[in-house]
């Protein structure tokens, strides 16, 4: 029905329309939930995600990886945020572009891409834009955990009620999650990428004298060892992709072919129409 119609019974008047609009507005700019829950994390684009697996897994099986696991936490946040319904997921990413990150992840969670920046520059950014919003408390975590369970997340939002600081310490000596009431600056003069993250941290919130709620230890999946060594955490060894070449008397260009399309991530499949040169021997080498 266009704009000029109207149903039996009903008028479609100016007021209405204005109403209608009026109504779309408010659900489009609709208020941030108090508590909010940011999964801190990447497009999986191959060659650019878990670039430490990719001598194992090669450069699209890192990528598969990544994005498994990103789908496992996302759908341990739902599962949160379902029965919670005073909280918002938020999903900050790098690589691949908003419209990429809403066909994969669907309508739910609210996209922010990461701002430049080492990554306490980025962590803290993602937290005060939260709070500027109107949020009251906010969990931030990543997408490397695969032990998550809804009972960490809800023992992080509970322990934020008569605490200033939650942290999930990582076997590595990183953290897992943070959470917040409030901005707080905890991420200067932090060495990323070491083992003295978490060390580094609780001493300036020491410092700071924040009342600290510590959650359980889980292992980050940042290397091939931390894979074998999570024994839930299936690895696909099959090939990713098939290609399959159709041949007929092409002995002269078979080789090349081959050779031109090789990959870790593919095999490679020659069906020969009957050829009465040497293309199956030349296919075969």
């Amino acid at each position: 029905m266009n704009a000029g119609s109207s149903e039996p019974g009903c008028y479609s008047g100016p007021k209405v329309w204005a109403d209608k609009l009026l109504m779309l507005k408010i659900i489009h700019h609709r208020k941030p939930m108090p508590d909010r829950t940011i999964i801190f994390g990447r497009f999986p684009v191959p060659g650019k995600t878990k670039t430490r697996l990719i001598p194992e897994l090669g450069i699209v099986g890192a990528a598969d990886f990544q994005r498994r696991l990103t789908e496992k936490i996302f759908a341990t946040v739902q599962a949160v945020a379902h029965l919670n319904r005073a909280m918002d997921v938020e999903f900050c990413f790098t690589d691949g572009s908003s419209a990429q990150m809403r066909r994969w992840l669907g309508r739910r969670p609210v996209l922010t891409p990461q701002v430049q920046g080492d990554l306490g520059k980025r962590m803290q950014t993602a937290l005060a834009q939260a709070f500027h919003a109107g949020c009251r408390r906010v969990v931030l975590l990543g997408t490397d955990i695969p032990g998550l369970r809804v009972e960490h997340l809800n023992e992080a939002f509970h322990a934020l009620r008569n605490h200033d600081l939650v942290l999930g310490p990582s076997k590595d000596g990183g953290y897992w999650l943070i959470g917040l009431k409030q901005p707080l600056n905890l991420f200067q003069d932090i060495q990323w990428d070491s083992p003295k993250v978490l060390e580094q941290t609780l001493s300036i919130a020491a410092q700071k004298g924040l009342k600290i709620h510590q959650l359980q230890p889980l292992m980050d999946m940042d290397s091939f060892e931390d894979i074998k060594a999570h024994a839930s955490e299936r690895i696909r060894t099959s090939p990713y992709l098939s290609v399959v070449i159709p041949a007929l008397n092409e002995e002269k260009n078979i080789s090349t072919t081959i050779k031109n399309i090789r990959d870790r991530d593919a095999e490679i499949i020659v069906v020969d129409g009957g050829s009465t040169d040497h293309t199956v021997e030349r296919a075969s080498q």
